[in-house]
């Protein structure tokens, strides 16, 4: 494998930069707030499904007694 010297690493790197495609502001704006939708959404799902086994394993609990 031949080694690069430090001017060509960069240059390269340069060159690799042109070519990403950076998203546009609204795109970045969607995706946001796709993740705070969805993060909210689990949230609230794991909440009631916590609170369910809660008031189940209460349940049982006080039926022990």
């Amino acid at each position: 494998m031949a080694k690069t010297t430090p001017l060509e690493f960069i240059r390269q790197v340069q060159a690799e930069t042109k070519k990403v495609v950076w998203p546009t502001r609204r795109e970045t704006l969607m995706t946001g707030l796709m993740v705070v939708i969805m993060a909210t959404l689990l949230g609230v799902f794991f909440f009631v499904i916590d609170t369910t086994f809660e008031t189940i394993v209460h349940l049982l609990l006080t039926l022990a007694k």
